[in-house]
């Protein structure tokens, strides 16, 4: 424990007012709760974490202070497909068709469709949401396809936005 506990409340206290998160407040509480004199069980009953957690939380916070208590970032698990597959997958999907790559599918790439690569092609299995977020990281975007006409006639689409359409309208 730290020698002044009346001044390290005083931080807590602060610290716990300004949190950002939910998770920082709860570390900040259970280092309050601590030096109030409550036991490691209390206060995971209290903050519902497990002992161990709390004993985390004040072994940091015995380190290094309220930096100890710091939130670091959480990477998420480690990623399934390496670097150069993940390139690889990039080049794919900007330069093919699914149909080029064995797929039934002539024009458009799904997210079930490209999961379906990965799977074949290097073994992970991803949901939707996970193969999303593949293509997010590589910075490609998943849009719906719509129909475009390639060679539409500029006349002819003025005429119908002029003449064609208000005549259909008015005999509504």
């Amino acid at each position: 424990m730290m020698p002044n506990h009346k001044d390290e409340i005083e931080k807590l206290s602060t610290a716990m007012k300004e949190a950002k998160s939910k998770r920082a407040y709860e570390r900040y509480q259970a280092i309050y709760l601590h030096l109030q004199g409550y036991t490691k069980g209390e206060i995971a009953t209290i903050i519902g974490r497990s002992k161990k957690t709390i004993y985390n939380y004040i072994h940091a916070y015995a380190q290094r202070g309220l930096d100890g208590l710091e939130m670091k970032y959480s990477p998420g698990a480690p990623r399934r497909l390496t670097p150069e597959q993940e390139k690889e997958l990039a080049l794919i999907i900007e330069h093919q068709l699914p149909v080029d790559v064995g797929f039934e599918a002539k024009y458009n790439w799904t997210l079930a469709i490209i999961a379906e690569l990965i799977q074949q092609k290097w073994g992970p299995t991803y949901t939707l949401r996970g193969t999303s977020d593949i293509l997010h990281r590589l910075g490609l975007s998943y849009t719906k396809p719509t129909y475009t006409l390639a060679n539409a006639d500029e006349e002819k689409q003025k005429e119908f936005v002029e003449i064609t359409s208000p005549e259909v309208k008015k005999n509504w």
